[in-house]
């Protein structure tokens, strides 16, 4: 089992930035994966990055591409987002996931473990 617990979240204004955090406990050592998920109020969870446990290899969403950077720490077991350029339109929750296997980084399917998600609100 991997637990996960994210942190970081708040309300910010449009163009400001947060960094939010998830730090990993448990079976680290099975973890291949970790990614970023976010839900906004009455739509459906959507990838926004995720990064390999090794190497070197991360994935964005193409609504955050530019804005958005995922890094880990494996000595801590932490990944981390960094959310530059905020936009009203990245309010959600956001989710921490890993996964335990080569899934594709965009596939929420893939991932088994989960966090309590942190909420980010951002304001016009």
């Amino acid at each position: 089992q991997v637990q996960l617990v994210e942190s970081g979240g708040g309300l910010v204004q449009a163009g400001g930035s947060l960094r939010l955090s998830c730090a990993a406990s448990g079976r680290t050592l099975s973890m291949y994966t970790m990614g970023w998920f976010r839900q906004a109020p009455g739509k459906e969870r959507e990838f926004v990055a995720a990064i390999r446990w090794r190497g070197s290899s991360t994935g964005y969403a193409d609504s955050v591409k530019g804005r958005f950077t995922i890094s880990r720490d494996n000595v801590k077991n932490t990944v981390y987002l960094q959310m530059n350029n905020l936009k009203p339109g990245d309010t959600a929750v956001y989710y921490c996931a890993a996964s335990t296997y080569a899934a594709p980084l965009g596939d929420g399917t893939g991932y088994a473990y989960w966090g309590q998600g942190t909420q980010v609100t951002i304001s016009s």
